[in-house]
């Protein structure tokens, strides 16, 4: 019987390139909790889909030298291409250039516009245009984006507004009467205190500057705001209709169970969204989770930098499943997580190959060795059977708490916990030396059975997140499918059952630098020939020398210095700057330790607004140079000059 209904949707990709693994792990994710809550009986429906209007992908598509349509028809493609083979089960891939959301998009901005909450006006501002967003000086971070950290340029031009300020109160009446509606708290906490009660701004919908968008119906030469557009998708998937036509599907499934979204677009989901909500008349989705960042090294992933993992090439090397197990386990539930190929092999070679494929291949070994591969519960029982029967039926209520939570990490974590009580089962009970003694035989079929009983659980409660990794182990054990509501009872594998008798090895150990040589002959360093080898960024917005004018660069004396206590990259210095003794932190540990600095002439922007940096205040910045790997250089004149000496 079905618990009800469960609609869940994923941010949509943007279709301004190949998805990396950090906007993948987005898709696997949902895809783990959409099968579990299909696990636990209930109707799921699982959107997800591409984004693909606004000025990034005009620019883009002229660069490539297509048309807007054929250049996010590609990129959808390939969007779609690593879902599937990431084997995300999902039951709508939605596009925004779709003909039915188009339309509706129309509809939803002519109803607003109607019933006053859109006006005609005049815009002048700073814009992002990576995040097609416009921002007030007070709302940027160090001068920028405060989104994606980017540069942000004046634009100036006829617009329509949403009056956000009308359902400003209600919005907050909402947030703060429905706790769950905004996970983690600490995305609540940032919306709440950095846009909402400082009050909120009349928002921009409109745009004249380029045209690759949905034509505002009543006046052709404006476009409707990218975001107006993109959310609206979690409602117009579903069938809904602006002139209350609207499909059962939508009766059925509206309002959403759970928006997963990057943590970076959180604003968007929790004041846009639900005041657009709001203007409709329709009610607010229960929960919107801001998962954080997987991050490569300790940076985000980013073309510029050089230092983007995909996620078939991943697969070539490891296989969907133990990519899809990594980049689950490996993601806090609040902080960002961390990917690298050395991690990979590690995970993969003490988890997956060790833990789990070490585990069934010894079982189903013995089992054939000692009895042609019938497992048997002659139900010969000892009192170090109890503590692996209590990790196994208490394991499946750990998980569901869990996931109930959305702690996915967490939740594997306790499904690997069984399996490793199940391989220190078998170093308690020794099966080899029960074999040795024939009046024990029928003890070793109890343990057998007991370890075959517990990989079908833990083989169970793994579908969700490792699906064909699952469905492998089944196979082996030559059973079918286990409901999670028989999880509490152990014994249910069916005694005299056959197991296969060829066991095969899941997953295969790695070797780091095997790996790691095939990557650079994947990915070869490319120089010039005569030439040394170059970073290509891509480039931030002009500026103006009067701009330049504003940064002061001094050459600084570092006369003490320390690490940072807790921190992984972050030193402390003592700079002498002409007759002043600044307090600069910087993250350069990773190059450069505490005795180096000391002594150094460095190159420092000296007006920079001192900031707090791990509760340690930063008095300016210590300039370095960053090659594609990461690695940092000091700038440091090339003659001895006096510190406090102006650079220009």
């Amino acid at each position: 019987m079905s618990k009800g209904k469960f609609y869940m949707t994923t941010a949509i990709a943007y279709t301004s390139g190949k998805p990396h693994i950090g906007n993948t792990y987005e898709a696997i994710l949902a895809d783990s909790i959409a099968r579990f809550k299909r696990q636990q009986g209930y109707d799921v429906f699982f959107q997800t889909g591409t984004d693909e209007h606004g000025q990034k992908v005009e620019l883009k598509a002229a660069d490539a030298g297509v048309t807007p349509k054929e250049f996010v028809d590609s990129v959808a493609g390939e969007i779609k291409r690593i879902w599937d083979l990431m084997d995300t089960s999902y039951d709508k891939f939605i596009r925004t250039t779709d003909e039915d959301h188009e339309k509706q998009v129309q509809k939803i901005f002519k109803k607003l516009y109607d019933q006053g909450d859109i006006y005609k006006g005049y815009y002048e501002g700073l814009y992002c245009t990576p995040c097609e967003a416009f921002f007030t000086e007070s709302q940027l971070k160090d001068g920028k984006c405060p989104d994606c950290g980017r540069e942000v340029a004046p634009a100036k031009e006829e617009a329509y507004f949403f009056k956000m300020s009308k359902y400003a109160d209600r919005l907050i009446e909402h947030i703060n009467s429905h706790p769950e509606f905004i996970q983690p708290v600490s995305r609540k906490n940032e919306i709440m205190n950095n846009f909402l009660l400082p009050g909120l701004q009349d928002l921009c919908v409109s745009r004249t500057s380029f045209k690759w968008g949905v034509q505002v119906p009543f006046d052709t030469d404006h476009v409707i705001y990218v975001w107006l557009d993109a959310l609206t998708n979690y409602i117009t998937g579903i069938g809904y209709d602006c002139d209350g036509a609207d499909t059962e599907q939508f009766k059925k499934n509206w309002p959403a169970d759970l928006h997963l979204i990057g943590k970076d677009i959180i604003r968007f989901h929790t004041i846009y969204w639900p005041i657009f909500l709001m203007a409709l008349d329709l009610p607010l989705p229960r929960q919107i989770f801001g998962h954080p960042w997987l991050l490569q090294g300790e940076g985000k992933m980013s073309k510029s930098k050089g230092n983007v993992l995909y996620a078939d090439e991943l697969a070539d090397f490891f296989g969907v499943d133990a990519v899809r197990f990594f980049v689950l386990h490996e993601m806090p539930f609040e902080n960002d997580g961390v990917i690298t190929w050395e991690l990979m092999v590690e995970r993969m070679n003490s988890e997956l190959a060790n833990t789990l494929g070490n585990l069934v291949n010894r079982t189903l070994s013995m089992s054939n060795k000692f009895f042609d591969g019938v497992v048997t519960n002659t139900q010969v029982n000892e009192p170090v059977d109890d503590d692996l029967k209590a990790v196994a039926v208490s394991t499946v209520g750990k998980v569901t708490a869990k996931m109930e939570d959305l702690r996915v990490a967490d939740a594997i974590t306790e499904i690997f916990t069984l399996f490793k009580r199940c391989n220190k089962y078998i170093d308690e009970t020794m099966p080899w030396a029960l074999a040795k003694d024939p009046a024990k035989k029928d003890r070793l079929a109890t343990v057998l059975y007991n370890l075959a009983e517990g990989i079908y659980m833990g083989a169970a409660l793994l579908e969700s997140f490792m699906p064909e990794t699952a469905q492998r182990i089944l196979k082996q054990l030559q059973v079918e499918k286990r409901s999670l509501d028989t999880l509490e009872t152990f014994g249910l594998y069916p005694s005299g059952n056959r197991v296969t008798d060829k066991p095969e090895i899941l997953f295969a150990r790695q070797d780091v630098k095997e790996v790691l040589q095939k990557v650079e002959e994947l990915h070869p360093v490319k120089e010039e020939e005569n030439l040394g080898p170059v970073v290509d960024l891509e480039p931030k917005a002009e500026i103006t020398f009067d701009d330049f004018e504003k940064l002061q660069f001094q050459v600084g004396e570092i006369i003490a210095c320390e690490a940072v206590k807790k921190s992984r990259k972050l030193l402390c210095s003592q700079v002498r700057i002409g007759s002043q003794v600044r307090q600069i932190v910087s993250g350069i540990k990773s190059d450069y330790t505490p005795e180096e600095m000391v002594g150094k002439k460095v190159m420092v922007v000296t007006n920079l607004k001192p900031a707090k940096l791990a509760g340690i205040m930063s008095e300016g910045m210590i300039l370095c140079a960053e090659d594609a790997d990461g690695h940092l250089a000091l700038m440091t004149p090339d003659r001895d000059m006096p510190a406090g000496a102006e650079i220009c």
